[in-house]
């Protein structure tokens, strides 16, 4: 799903990148890498390093503490391991092979790594919608909510998410949709091919997503006056925990968005946007996976209180696997 434009020079390529250079019609990584090159790479890796320790920390938790198995928390763990999985294969793929390396050649890498990049993409805008469906059951129909929304069913959700990300992942990899190629002029194929992509992985399930919130928010509004009157624990518990998720689904669609409005509306510009503009946008994007785990401990007092405890180590010491968090 990345725009392409031709090269001229080894000044252009520098421009476009600190760390590569223009050898003989090759777009290599450079020999003697410079001061911003490292840098920019110890802050990438950085990233990569806190994606990695925040989603295996949430994953930890919720399989440890029993309290936790709930099956809301099974549809977040299954969120972290698609942040996971960003930080341990498409980092450093995007690292090693970077967005505007894959712009100017076609290899097994840069299908890999574009494959990795749509797969774990559609899988985290798709278990989202699931997470969006179990908050519609817990708040719009809290009474069928229990027999709804069973293991089974969320299980079912999760392999469902799953199975149609590697499908449209491979499926859009496959038929060159994530490789758009523009010259001099943007041809009616790269538009469809800028297009079709990002409809299925991004734009169509971020659309019933956001429809299904809106739903929430509705009743939620209505459950207010309810709230006050009955103080109900239960009712609190599961506003709050929509009102997290929510957070989360607009994160996620503020490091997403702007990438994909690029995409789809780079071939009817006069230019094509700068590749260091493509490079950043990439990168904002991978970076929401190290996000959700910060905004689990800032809005999340269980995920707190779980963090303590395994950070503390007293989990090695003791079997803590019943203990309350809330």
């Amino acid at each position: 799903m990345d725009p392409g434009w031709p090269v001229n020079g080894s000044d252009a390529v520098k421009h476009i990148h600190p760390c590569y250079e223009l050898n003989d019609a090759a777009y290599t990584f450079a020999r003697s890498p410079s001061t911003v090159c490292v840098l920019l790479y110890v802050f990438l890796g950085s990233l990569s390093v806190l994606t990695v320790c925040g989603n295996l920390l949430v994953i930890a938790s919720v399989a440890y503490f029993r309290q936790l198995h709930t099956p809301t928390n099974c549809l977040i763990v299954s969120l972290a391991a698609a942040d996971l999985l960003v930080g341990v294969v498409v980092f450093p793929f995007s690292m090693a092979f970077t967005v505007t390396s894959c712009l100017y050649r076609e290899g097994t890498p840069c299908r890999i790594r574009d494959g990795f990049d749509v797969t774990l993409c559609t899988s985290s805008i798709l278990n989202l919608c699931c997470v969006s469906v179990d908050r519609y059951y817990a708040v719009c129909r809290p009474l069928s909510y229990k027999t709804t929304m069973g293991t089974r069913a969320t299980l079912s959700m999760i392999l469902l998410s799953w199975g149609a990300s590697v499908l449209i992942g491979v499926g859009i990899v496959a038929a060159g949709f994530s490789q758009g190629a523009c010259g001099e002029a943007c041809s009616v194929d790269v538009a469809a091919a800028n297009t079709t992509g990002p409809v299925f992985s991004f734009y169509l399930p971020a659309v019933v997503t956001l429809c299904v919130y809106l739903k929430i928010l509705l009743v939620a509004q209505r459950q207010a006056n309810s709230l006050r009157k009955t103080k109900s624990a239960a009712l609190r518990s599961e506003r709050k925990a929509t009102k997290t998720l929510a957070v989360v689904m607009g994160v996620f669609l503020l490091c997403l968005t702007p990438y994909f409005i690029c995409v789809v509306f780079q071939p009817l510009a006069p230019e094509p946007p700068p590749a260091v503009a493509i490079e950043t946008l990439n990168w904002l994007t991978l970076s929401n996976s190290m996000l959700n785990p910060l905004i689990y401990a800032f809005f999340y007092g269980w995920f707190r209180s779980a963090l303590k405890v395994i950070l503390s180590g007293k989990i090695l010491h003791a079997d803590l696997a019943n203990a309350k968090l809330f």
